[in-house]
């Protein structure tokens, strides 16, 4: 359920219908192809998981394959990533509890729930598993539900629809590509932000009692909810809402649909399910990014103090390091200029990108090593090293896409310095220590 609830965020109620309107009906096509890339890379993350599992995943992975520096330059980048969805999630939850209760400021909002978060991660992680499982379970009885109602009003079965059929996308103005194949790329950048969170699993499992088998099914079953939750409701939406509507990047894809098929409290229902998708995404950053830290803190590369745990086992200072941060971020998002706030917000801009593009490369080096130490592998990459190749090579597209399009190159700039940073610091410390022994699962 975690890896399930990882890639349903805000981004797939509201965002798609950004890209939609970006992409037109080709936005099936980002959908499809940025799907496959996030299938990939998780089979490959699968892979290593199994093979080691460790709470620190792709960045422990990172140590073993590339060297110390690497680990330490993504498992930073990624914390830092994490921290910072904090007041996005918590600020936009805010402002929907606001519309319902306007006489209650949007701060006070923010604070309580990362307070309220922050309390949940602080009890033993059974409690954060039963909490993300119902949240996860919610947003896809949401997704499943939705999608009942639209094929329905496809197939003409609800006589108060303004819509049917599939005129939207067989009439669609400019055709299945209206504005060309950079609309598609960017329309993949926007899919592949979304995507991101199935990682969470891995590093989750690792506190289950079987990791290898909950690996396993979370890598396993990417296949189908990638399928299901994503392209099966985005067909919908461009099969029953223009692609050009004004309304759909301001309402959201799924709104507009609801809208237009007559659905009572359409806002109101898809408000609910964005509220809970948003405190899935702050509740998932707090335990990841302190996990995270966690096992930074084990390998030597964040203070030592962290590493100190609960009798149940939490990572007490790792959350509490992570939260603090977090809560700086919210305050941040209120006190600060917006032009500051933005600058932060631009420097985690492409590391989503960059995790994925680590994973792939420290698959393809580690397979080797685990081989030539005597692993029996028991989740293999498919067609290894051709698909990863291909990986690697389709993330440095993307990343060069991004630098080339005028509203991403700004953030890719200032991402690329800060991992630039990153990286050199992890080499000044590390250029001491040896490189971390292979250990065996067997």
């Amino acid at each position: 359920m975690l890896s399930i609830g990882g890639v349903i965020g805000a981004g797939l109620f509201v965002g798609s219908g950004h890209a939609i309107a970006a992409a037109g009906p080709a936005v099936i096509i980002a959908y499809l192809l940025s799907g496959i890339i996030v299938l990939l890379v998780m089979r490959m993350l699968g892979e290593m998981a199994v093979a080691l599992p460790d709470t620190g995943s792709f960045s422990t992975y990172a140590d073993h394959a590339i060297g110390r520096w690497a680990g330490f330059t993504i498992g930073w980048l990624y914390w830092w990533r994490k921290v910072l969805v904090i007041p996005l999630e918590a600020t936009a939850a805010a402002i929907i509890l606001h519309s319902w209760f306007p006489d209650i400021a949007t701060w006070i909002f923010a604070l309580t729930i990362t307070a309220a978060l922050t309390s949940s991660n602080l009890m033993k992680v059974a409690y954060y598993g039963e909490l993300e499982f119902w949240f996860a379970l919610t947003k896809i009885t949401a997704i499943i539900i939705f999608i009942c109602i639209g094929a329905a009003a496809i197939m003409g079965f609800l006589p108060n629809s303004s819509v049917s059929g599939v005129g939207a996308l067989s009439n669609a103005v400019g055709g299945l590509v209206p504005n060309g194949l950079e609309a598609v790329i960017g329309a993949m950048v926007i899919a592949m932000f979304s995507l991101f969170g199935a990682e969470v699993a891995t590093i989750a499992a690792v506190e289950s009692k079987n990791p290898v088998r909950q690996i396993t099914r979370a890598t396993n079953s990417a296949i189908w909810r990638i399928s299901i939750f994503y392209l099966a409701s985005l067909l919908i939406v461009i099969s029953l809402v223009p692609w050009d509507d004004p309304l759909l990047p301001e309402m959201g894809a799924y709104q507009r649909v609801l809208e237009l098929v007559n659905i009572p409290y359409a806002k109101a229902l898809v408000d609910i399910v964005v509220l809970i998708a948003l405190i899935s995404c702050l509740n998932s950053a707090l335990y990841t990014a302190s996990r995270m830290i966690f096992s930074l803190s084990q390998r030597g590369d964040a203070p030592a103090a962290i590493q100190r745990t609960t009798r149940n086992g939490v990572p007490i200072f790792a959350v509490l390091a992570s939260t603090a941060v977090g809560f700086l971020t919210v305050i941040a998002n209120y006190i600060m200029p917006k032009q500051v706030f933005t600058f932060l917000l631009a420097t985690s801009g492409a590391i989503g990108l960059l995790v994925y593009l680590v994973i792939a490369v420290s698959q393809l080096r580690l397979r080797k090593r685990l081989l030539a130490n005597g692993e029996q592998l028991k989740l293999k990459m498919w067609l290894f090293p051709w698909l990863t190749w291909i990986v690697i090579v389709a993330i440095v597209g993307i990343l060069l896409a991004m630098f080339i399009q005028p509203h991403h190159r700004t953030e890719m700039l200032i991402t690329s310095a800060l991992a630039v940073i990153v990286a050199v610091t992890g080499l000044v410390i590390n250029r001491h220590r040896e490189e971390p022994e292979l250990p065996s699962n067997r």
